[in-house]
C-alpha cells in the first residue's frame, strides 16, 4: 500500500514539474508578445559594416525568436542612412567598409525572415556633436536652455549645480519652429528612402531629465528645469503676454508654462505621427520613453500616456532598466495601466544583468506574467548566448 502511495506521489510530483515547465515555456515563447532588440551605432559587433554582419544580426534574432528590430540610424544629428540633407559620413563609411549598402539588404532580409526593422531616430538630443548641421545651419539659438538660460551640456560654476545629475548631452529645443521643421525633414526623407522600413522608433523626444527632478516649474529655484529657449519664450509670451524668466506669480500661471512645454513635445509627436501615417497607415511609430509616469510627465515633459490615449502612437516602449525587480514590478504594473489606444512594450536593461542571467531570467518571467504587449532588449550586444538560451 505504501508503494502504490509513494508511486501516485512520484506521478503527481512529475506531472505537475512538467506542467510548471511547460507554462514557463509558454510564458517564454507567446507568439502573440512581440520580442524586440535595440541595435545602437555603438555596437561593438558593427553588424552594419560588412555583409556578414547583417547575416550574423538576423541569425541571432531568429535563435532569440527575436521579431523586432530598432535599428538606430539618426544619432547626435549624424545619418547613418542615406541622406541627401544632413551628414552622412557615418553611412559612407558603413558603406565603404561593407562594399554595399547593408541597410537596404538588412530590410530585405528582415522581410524575408518575418522581422519587422523600425528607423530609430534620436529627436531632441544631439549627444556630444557641437559640429551638428543643424548647429551650423541656425547656432545656438536653437538649443533649450534651463531657467538661468543655460543649454543642457554647459560648464558650470554654480553652487547648486554640485547636487544635480544633468545629462551631458546636447537638447534641440522643441518649441523652436525651426528644429520641428528639421526634425519633419529627417523623418520624411528616412520613410520616403526606405520603404520596406515597418516604422519610425522616436527616441529623446523630451526635454532634458536631470535629477533629482522637481514636480513643475514653481519648484525652478530648488532645481533644474528647461524649455527655456529663446523662440519659445517669445511664442508663449506671444500667446500669454508672459515672460517665464520673470513674470510667473503664481501656480496657475506655472502650470499654464508647464502645459506649454508638454505642448511642443506633444505637437511633435502628433506632427511626426502625422507625416509617418500619411505615408502609409501600416507604418508604425513608436517612443523610448522614460517609464516613471510622473517624472515623465513633470520633469521631461514627455506626456507619453496622452500620446497612446489620443492614439498619436502605436506603442510606448518603457526604458524600464533596472537590477531590482520590485521596483521593475512595480513600474511595469503602474504603466500599463496606461495603454489608451495603443500598446506598451517594456524596455529590459540585459546590459546591466548580463553577468547574471538568472537575473535576468527572473525579471523576465516576472514581466512576462504581467502580460505586456511587447518586450524589448537592450542591446544587442548583450545578448549573450546565455541570455538566449533563456528565451528558448
Amino acid at each position: 500500500m505504501k508503494s502504490k502511495i509513494l508511486v501516485i506521489f512520484l506521478f503527481c510530483y512529475l506531472f505537475s514539474l512538467r506542467l510548471a515547465l511547460a507554462l514557463d515555456k509558454q510564458i517564454q515563447v507567446n507568439p502573440t508578445v512581440a520580442r524586440g532588440i535595440w541595435v545602437s551605432v555603438f555596437s561593438g559587433k558593427k553588424m552594419l559594416y560588412s555583409e556578414e554582419g547583417v547575416h550574423n544580426l538576423i541569425a541571432q534574432c531568429n535563435k532569440a525568436k527575436i521579431n523586432e528590430i530598432y535599428l538606430q540610424i539618426f544619432q547626435s544629428g549624424n545619418a547613418y542612412y542615406d541622406s541627401k540633407i544632413t551628414d552622412k559620413t557615418k553611412y559612407d563609411q558603413m558603406v565603404a567598409s561593407a562594399g554595399l549598402d547593408t541597410l537596404d539588404l538588412l530590410l530585405r532580409e528582415a522581410g524575408q525572415n518575418n522581422i519587422k526593422v523600425f528607423a530609430w531616430v534620436n529627436v531632441l538630443s544631439l549627444g556630444k556633436n557641437d559640429k551638428a548641421d543643424i548647429l551650423n545651419k541656425f547656432g545656438n539659438s536653437i538649443l533649450t536652455r534651463d531657467q538661468y538660460l543655460r543649454p543642457s551640456k554647459n560648464e558650470s560654476n554654480m553652487e547648486m549645480d554640485k547636487y544635480y545629475l544633468r545629462e551631458d548631452q546636447i537638447f534641440l529645443e522643441p518649441g523652436d519652429p525651426r528644429v520641428e521643421e528639421y526634425i519633419l525633414t529627417v523623418i520624411n526623407e528616412i520613410i520616403n528612402r526606405y520603404p520596406l522600413i515597418s516604422g519610425v522608433h522616436l527616441d529623446y523626444i523630451r526635454y532634458p531629465s536631470p535629477v533629482p527632478f522637481m514636480p513643475g516649474s514653481r519648484f525652478r529655484n530648488f532645481g533644474l528645469t528647461y524649455g527655456y529657449g529663446a523662440k519659445n519664450l517669445e511664442r508663449f509670451k506671444d500667446k500669454t503676454g508672459l515672460s517665464p524668466l520673470d513674470q510667473l506669480n503664481n501656480e496657475d500661471e506655472y502650470l499654464a508654462w508647464d502645459n506649454w512645454k508638454r505642448q511642443q513635445v506633444t505637437d511633435l509627436v502628433r506632427k511626426i505621427s502625422g507625416l509617418v501615417k500619411v505615408k502609409s497607415a501600416d507604418l508604425l511609430v513608436s517612443c523610448a520613453v522614460i517609464p516613471l509616469t510622473e517624472r515623465a510627465y513633470n520633469n521631461a515633459f514627455q506626456d507619453w500616456s496622452a500620446w497612446l490615449e489620443e492614439g498619436l502612437i502605436d506603442y510606448a516602449v518603457l526604458m524600464a532598466y533596472t537590477k531590482d525587480n520590485q521596483f521593475a514590478k512595480e513600474v511595469v504594473k503602474s504603466a500599463l495601466g496606461h495603454r489608451g489606444k495603443g500598446k506598451i512594450y517594456i524596455g529590459i536593461g540585459v546590459f546591466l544583468m548580463k553577468n547574471n542571467p538568472d537575473l535576468f531570467f527572473n525579471q523576465y518571467r516576472m514581466i512576462m506574467d504581467l502580460k505586456p504587449d511587447g518586450v524589448v532588449f537592450f542591446s544587442i550586444d548583450d545578448l549573450t548566448d546565455k541570455v538566449i538560451g533563456y528565451l528558448n
